[in-house]
């Protein structure tokens, strides 16, 4: 896992473009025109990456389904046996709590799936591993987030799974010894088709429950093209997951 987590840092901007920037210093008397390249690719890749309008246009093309309509979370019982949710990180020793808590992303998350399962009264999974190395996992993280902040019991933890392929074998694994084989499915609209073939290819059938939507109207000052933090984290995301979406496809098929 560490060196999975280095390799993919390298490997993806903000790293790469870091990169591209070092060699164009490092190249700039000997191959003037390759270092040349390498500083337009390098500070343009930054520039775009942090455009609100970037982000606006780029999850278009990665969050294609709806949302669930608020008149049907009360009738998702009919359809779905319970509801999943996909670990997404945690932020380790919080000094204000004194503990592990859910990561940004997760906290939307579970915000979401406690209006779900109220509305239905579905039962929850949980999913998501040991993100460090060490105890809590991701999922005894967000099952307790759902007791004490939203009311809501968790049913199952699947605590071993480190990526979205995991994810989905492992907690059908724990489903279907439950009788279970059709689930609402919890995560950020961006990640939401890569988690869905994940799970359909593991033999579960799937209601996607989007959530955290960004291809909107961004609302920014200029239109959004004005560079942002912000923009730039998300970027990093709408990227990660066209990666994922697309060597998901080739890997596990």
């Amino acid at each position: 896992m560490p060196f999975r987590y280095f390799l993919k840092q390298i490997l993806m901007p903000p790293g790469l473009l870091l990169i591209l920037l070092c060699l164009a210093f490092f190249l700039r008397r000997r191959f003037p025109r390759l270092a040349a390249t390498c500083f337009v690719c390098g500070l343009g890749g930054f520039w775009l990456m942090s455009l609100p309008v970037t982000v606006e246009w780029g999850a278009r093309l990665l969050e294609q389904g709806p949302p669930l309509a608020r008149s049907e979370w009360v009738n998702l019982a009919g359809r779905a046996d319970a509801i999943v949710i996909l670990g997404a990180g945690r932020e380790r020793g919080d000094p204000a709590w004194g503990a592990d808590q859910p990561g940004v992303m997760a906290r939307e998350r579970l915000r979401y799936a406690a209006r779900l399962a109220k509305a239905s009264g579905l039962p929850i999974l949980t999913s998501g591993g040991l993100h460090y190395g060490s105890p809590p996992s991701e999922a005894q993280i967000m099952a307790d987030s759902l007791r004490d902040d939203y009311g809501v019991q968790v049913r199952w933890q699947e605590g071993h799974s480190r990526t979205t392929w995991e994810n989905a074998q492992d907690s059908a694994a724990i489903l279907r010894q439950a009788g279970i084989r059709r689930v609402v499915l919890v995560t950020q609209a961006l990640h939401m088709r890569r988690a869905v073939w994940s799970f359909r290819q593991v033999g579960l059938e799937v209601i996607p429950a989007p959530h955290g939507f960004i291809g909107v109207d961004n609302s920014r000052p200029f239109g959004g093209w004005l560079p942002e933090g912000k923009a730039m984290w998300q970027s990093e995301q709408l990227l990660n997951e066209a990666i994922g979406l697309a060597g998901y496809r080739v890997f596990y098929k």
